[in-house]
Formats: structure tokens, sequence, C-alpha cells
């Protein structure tokens, strides 16, 4: 979506920049990786396919993304593309009485798993979602064996309202309150920087 063409988000470990043409050919690479497909549930794309695929996301207003760098790389190269890690990504669904949305992250980078830069960029994620995009329920659909991601929703607060053998994933939900919006700012101790991003 155009709404956050011009937004770069700087936590503590993470940034969240927009997702541009010019970081499609490592996105593309990733996605070379059948264990991201699966857990993601993508398919298998051309690098032309890919640049497409951008470009929708860009003008689509039913679907926001944003790359994750990792901050320390970011500081030391000023090379976004040296720096991406993962990315992820909101849906909206349009057809309910809330204004919710599905989220999903990937951390791709098999270096950068187990340091909580999924967890810091995902907190990050739901707060810009709310607090920006006014988002009042999220939902998650989580692969049955992809035991960190189930773990770190549960963690998150968010609960199961669904089980599907068809596709071996669960559906999370979550309301936000106001209890939850400030659990989730304590998480990352306030340390949100919202930035203009120009790149």
């Amino acid at each position: 979506m155009k709404d956050n063409e011009h937004i770069k988000i700087i936590g503590t470990n993470v940034i969240l920049i927009p997702y541009k043409e010019k970081h499609v050919k490592r996105y593309h690479e990733w996605m070379k990786s059948e264990e991201l497909r699966y857990f993601t549930g993508s398919e298998v794309l051309t690098l032309e396919e890919e640049f497409e695929m951008q470009k929708r996301w860009h003008q689509d207003q039913d679907k926001c993304t944003f790359i994750i760098l990792e901050k320390s790389i970011f500081s030391a190269t000023a090379n976004e593309i040296e720096a991406m890690i993962g990315d992820t990504n909101l849906f909206f669904n349009q057809s309910d009485e809330f204004n919710s949305a599905e989220v999903e992250i990937m951390i791709a980078n098999v270096a950068c798993r187990g340091k909580k830069r999924g967890w810091e960029a995902m907190i990050l994620m739901l707060l810009y979602g709310i607090e920006k995009l006014n988002i009042t329920k999220y939902m998650a659909k989580i692969k049955f064996n992809n035991e960190k991601s189930l773990n770190m929703f549960e963690k998150l607060k968010f609960y199961k309202v669904e089980k599907s053998h068809i596709f071996q994933e669960y559906t999370f939900e979550k309301v936000v309150d106001q209890q939850w919006k400030d659990w989730l700012h304590s998480n990352v101790k306030d340390t949100i920087i919202y930035e203009t991003y120009d790149g």
C-alpha cells in the first residue's frame, strides 16, 4: 500500500522499511528456499513475476509490507540490501465488522534467527497497524510444524480459533485493546521511532 511508502520504523535491533524495487532481487533469492515457501504459503515465481508482485504490493490498499533490516549491519554499512533479513506483512480483511488484518512474518536470514529479531519486528508491525492504520483485530495462520512461530504468537497473546487439516495450519486471533497495546509497548521499551523514508 502507498500509506507506508515513506515510513521507516526504527526499533532497538531492527528497522522496518517499505518494500521497494531495489529489494526484489534479494527477496527473490530468499524465496528459492522450499522451506520458506512452505511456511509462508508462497509459490515459485520468476524474477520478472517477483517484480510484478512488488508493484502490486505497492499499489494495493489491502496489503502492507515492510522489509526487516538488521540494525547493526545497516548502521555499519548503510546498505539496505546487505542488511535485509526478512519481511513482515498485513493483509486487510474488509468483509467483517472489524478493521482486521492477517499478519505474517518471515526471518529469511538463518544467521538472524533465534535472536528475537522476529519478535521485535512483529511487535513494531502490530503497533504500526494499531496506531497508524486503526486495526482493531489481528489474525495469523501458522503451519502445525512451525513451532517457533506457534510459540511466538502464543507469547504475543494470540489465541487459537481454528484448525485446518487441509492446509495443515492453525488460525490465531487477537482483538486489540488498550491493555494489550500497552503490553506491546512494554516489550519494545517504547523505543519506536517513526521517520520519513526516502530511499
